[in-house]
């Protein structure tokens, strides 16, 4: 079973002593630390036991200054070796520690009271009794207490001993999810390439694999991997990970970016999350205040939105609220994040992402907090229902559900089509799922547009299609509105006629008006056949405006009675039967005709002749070649067999 070990506590109380103790291996690797006799930054063994399981150990920082490097490392550990120095007791960066790891969710610890040789065995009392009561209320109270000494060797064995017990007594799941790995380190090494190395939080990685880089979206091929300096096929979670990566030369990965599984795409810079504030924030939380974000290894600036009727989150207490940052990040739901001051001075809480991809919410929202409680602690059903109900998309394929859930793909297929209330719509080959309200909501808004432009225009017979989809509530693509359009069509609920639509119940009625206003348009076009007045011209004759003349010359148009050869131009349908005619028996027997061949044929003008060879063009009658007509070539009909 794979497990992370982490150290934790005040500078300069021992922490790399005892790293190097139990595991020979100095994890202080920088000129400066050396120097200095701190830790800066990272450091990196691994423990081996007797019966030879090896465990990863990640050696942090104690300082205020490297809290940020602190953070970088502290993500992923299953047991924290929390050191206290026997001189000095609980120090200002022990609680802020062990507020970091109670916030991270870190439940196994070892409380290790250091140089313990240097003090009575009366303040070793004394100092167990401060780590008591610094742990109440958190997830490490009632954690052992060991009392060693890096120097003499004083209770290593017996700190070994226990960290097999606790470590092999208990039984961890394997996290859900595709790979995930926050580099903490990134560098080139020569005549290799990139090298990252992290802690896994989920999944496994093999040798040969393309992964995906985020945020900045590279891909990448794993070229060779590495557990505890060890080369290995694969590497799974729970695991110190080293990985030589192939990619893009221009690509660069640095601390706090995540290499994880190409299916794993989506980033955030807005988010959902339950916030604990911790005592510490003596000030509490106020809402929008400005604050650092750490996830994983990345720090972002952020902001913090308190949800709800609340202006400000006392200390100890717990909030819903949505954090913004600027600068997206890999985030997923369930997903740990350390809240601290802008100035970076303190930690002031924490907490867990309940939804990674959240919209901005409105002041008063209705029924806001029983969703996010939905959100937070639901049902698998009831989390992927809210998850697409809440999304600005009006249907989802599976792979933001399953990257919400933090589940593989055919887990979270399986799991989405259970749910019966779901709708489930195919377009173009893609599964896509909407809720029922959401459903209704499109339905609702395209019957009452449709009904709202029958009553508009009672003599047209139907509304654009794509005049209609800008009417609803969603930004539907073409390819699910089509899908929404058919479904619809086939209850019987509306009719579509070519890129037209209507109610199922539409008709279009002719009151006496209309049929008399037919009948004179008619006989204006036909007052001189080959040469009609354009619209401008009947909509003066008839004293009519022109969205009254469009509607009804559009029912003679449907009805056969004429033709538009242009916007403004057109004939009686009889007219345009006689053109065809003539010009088809022309174009037989002379083989081309040009415009002004035309025009003298029929004894028009430009005016009509020119619009009248381009409608013949594309009614298929005639080609044009130069300047000249010919009849087009027709497909030939195949010769029957005897």
């Amino acid at each position: 079973m794979p497990y992370i070990i982490g150290t934790a506590g005040h500078i300069d109380h021992g922490k790399t002593s005892l790293i190097k103790a139990l595991t020979g291996q100095d994890t202080d690797r920088l000129k400066e630390e050396k120097e200095r006799g701190i830790s800066i930054d990272l450091g990196f063994a691994h423990l081996t036991l007797p019966d030879g399981t090896e465990f990863g150990v990640v050696d942090v920082p104690g300082h205020e200054r490297f809290i940020k490097n602190m953070l970088a490392g502290a993500h992923g550990i299953d047991l924290v070796l929390f050191t206290v120095a026997a001189d000095d007791g609980v120090m200002p960066q022990t609680e802020e520690h062990l507020d970091i790891v109670h916030l991270l969710g870190v439940k196994m610890a070892i409380f290790v009271i250091t140089k313990a040789d240097l003090v009575p065995a009366g303040r070793i009392a004394e100092v167990e009794e401060e780590i008591e009561i610094l742990t109440l209320g958190t997830t490490l109270a009632d954690s052992p207490r060991i009392p060693v000494s890096s120097v003499t060797g004083q209770g290593i064995d017996e700190l070994k001993s226990r960290i097999a017990e606790i470590l092999k007594s208990r039984n961890k799941a394997a996290p859900n999810g595709y790979f995930r790995l926050p580099v903490d380190r990134a560098f080139v090494l020569q005549g290799h390439g990139v090298v990252v190395t992290g802690t896994a939080l989920s999944g496994e990685v093999k040798v040969g694999e393309q992964v995906r880089c985020l945020p900045g979206d590279h891909l990448f091929r794993v070229r060779s991997v590495q557990v505890h300096g060890h080369s290995v096929d694969s590497a799974c979670w729970g695991q110190r990970v080293a990985m030589n990566l192939t990619g893009p030369e221009r690509a660069s990965i640095e601390r706090g970016q995540v290499i994880c599984h190409e299916k794993l795409a989506l980033t955030s810079d807005r988010f959902d999350a339950f916030l604990e504030v911790r005592p510490a924030a003596a000030k509490g939380i106020k809402n929008h205040q400005r604050v650092r974000i750490h996830m994983g290894a990345a720090e972002r600036l952020g902001k913090i939105v308190l949800l709800g009727a609340k202006e400000k989150a006392e200390p100890k207490e717990s909030a819903y609220c949505q954090i913004t940052l600027n600068e997206p990040l890999l985030v997923l739901r369930g997903d740990h994040f350390i809240v601290r001051d802008e100035t970076a001075r303190r930690t002031l809480g924490g907490g867990l992402v309940i939804h990674p991809w959240a919209r901005r919410h409105k002041r008063g929202e209705k029924d806001l907090t029983a969703r996010l409680e939905a959100l937070h602690n639901g049902e698998t059903s009831q989390l992927i229902e809210t998850f697409v109900n809440e999304s600005e998309a009006f249907a989802l394929p599976l792979g933001p559900i399953h990257q919400f859930l933090n589940v593989h793909e055919d887990d979270a297929r399986e799991k989405t089509d259970r749910i019966k209330t779901l709708r489930v719509l195919h377009a173009e080959g893609e599964k896509l799922y909407a809720t029922e309200p959401k459903w209704q909501r499109v339905k609702e808004t395209l019957l009452a547009a449709l009904k709202a432009f029958h009553a508009g225009h009672p003599l047209v017979p139907g509304m654009d299609m794509e005049e209609l989809r800008g009417k609803l509530p969603y930004a539907l693509p073409p390819r699910i509105f089509r899908v929404v359009i058919d479904t619809l069509a086939g209850e019987q609920t509306i009719a579509k006629e070519e890129n037209l639509l209507r109610l199922a119940s539409h008709r279009v009625q002719l009151g006496g008006q209309e049929k008399t206003l037919m009948e004179r348009i008619k006989n204006i076009l036909g007052a001189q056949p080959l040469a009609p007045p354009d619209l401008k011209d009947v909509e003066k004759q008839l004293g009519l405006n022109r969205a009254k003349l469009t509607e009804v010359i559009r029912l003679l148009e449907r009805d056969g009675s004429v033709v538009r050869v242009t916007t403004d131009m057109y004939f009686l349908a009889g007219s345009i039967d006689q053109l065809r005619t003539t010009l088809k028996n022309y174009l037989t027997e002379k083989g081309e005709m040009t415009a002004a061949s035309f025009r003298d044929l029929i004894g028009s003008t430009r005016k009509y002749t020119i619009p009248l060879l381009e409608y013949f063009d594309r009614d298929g009658l005639t080609i044009r070649i130069g300047d000249a007509r010919r009849l087009k070539a027709q497909p030939e009909k195949p010769k029957s067999s005897r």
